[in-house]
C-alpha cells in the first residue's frame, strides 16, 4: 500500500473508543495512535483496501484545530461492499442508507458512527483525472 496524501481528519469525544469501533467495524487499521490518560494527541488508521486513511484525535475546545466532533462525512471505496455491510451490521452499525445498487453503477450503502459523522461505502472509485 502506498503512503496517503490526502486525510480525514476528525476530532472525538471518546477517541479512544472511536478508533476501537473503526477497527472493529470497518475493518481500519491502525498506524499510529499517540494516547495519554485517555486523551488522543494524535491517531492514523489506514484503510486496508487502498492508499485512503483518516487522522483523527480527542476534541480539545481551545485548540486553533478545533470542529465539532460529529459534523463529517466520508466516503470509502472497497473492493467487496456486500461482505462489508454484512460486517457493519453484524456489529449494530446505525445504517442511514441500506446496501443498493445506484443508478451510476455502483453498489454503496452508508451509516452513522457513535459520534455522528456519516459513513458511505461503496465500490465507485471516481473518474479518471
Amino acid at each position: 500500500m502506498s503512503t496517503p496524501t490526502v486525510y480525514l481528519t476528525l476530532q472525538a469525544h471518546d477517541a479512544p473508543a472511536l478508533i476501537d469501533w473503526y477497527v472493529d467495524t470497518f475493518g481500519f487499521v491502525v498506524a499510529a495512535r499517540y494516547e495519554e490518560d485517555g486523551v488522543v494527541q494524535h491517531a492514523q488508521l489506514n484503510w486496508p483496501e487502498g492508499a485512503g486513511a483518516i487522522m483523527l484525535g480527542s476534541h480539545r475546545p481551545g485548540n486553533p484545530w478545533n470542529r465539532e466532533p460529529g459534523t463529517a462525512g466520508g466516503y470509502v471505496v472497497t473492493g467487496d461492499p456486500d461482505a462489508l455491510y454484512a460486517r457493519v451490521t453484524e456489529r449494530g452499525a446505525e445504517v442511514i442508507r441500506p446496501l443498493a445498487d445506484t443508478d451510476y453503477g455502483a453498489r454503496e450503502f452508508s451509516v452513522r458512527d457513535p459520534e455522528g459523522n456519516l459513513w458511505s461505502f461503496g465500490d465507485y472509485a471516481g473518474e479518471e483525472a
